[in-house]
């Protein structure tokens, strides 16, 4: 069997972009299956975690299961198929150093800020507290005769 020059090129762009695209379908199913399992599984390893607790410091099930995820994260390589994008096409994070960790952690600091300085949060925490004090209030008078 004889086989052609042509059989040993490399496959068109056009190809190499189908095949991209199969594979991201592909890699989107799985790490959306993951993360539909990582969401109850993370709730039970969190409760593990502080149902292990010793001396106030809770279990390493949960942050074990972080690494878990953090893994199979590396595993798919979700973007992988950026190398091979076309010279010219923009790489460079419109981001910057800036991740999800980093937006919860400003937004948390602001947050506690404004609550030690009695802003708007503490003016929630207090409305919630009297809602609650209320609700616990109304159940402990027990059902109310019509």
């Amino acid at each position: 069997m004889q086989t052609s020059a042509e059989e040993h090129q490399a496959p068109s762009p056009q190809w190499n972009l189908i095949r991209d695209l199969a594979v991201l379908q592909v890699k989107l199913v799985v790490d959306g299956f993951r993360d539909i399992v990582l969401l109850p599984a993370s709730i039970i390893a969190a409760i593990v975690s502080f149902t292990q607790s010793e001396n106030g410091v809770p279990g390493p099930q949960f942050y074990n299961l972080l690494a878990l995820g953090k893994q199979s994260e590396r595993w798919i390589n979700l973007f992988g198929a950026l190398k091979n994008a076309p010279e010219g096409v923009d790489q460079a994070s419109e981001f910057g150093n800036l991740d999800m960790d980093s937006i919860v952690t400003k937004v948390e600091t602001f947050v506690v800020a404004e609550y030690k300085r009695g802003g708007v949060t503490a003016q929630a925490k207090s409305r919630i507290d009297e809602a609650l004090k209320t609700m616990r209030e109304k159940k402990q008078k027990g059902p109310e005769s019509s």
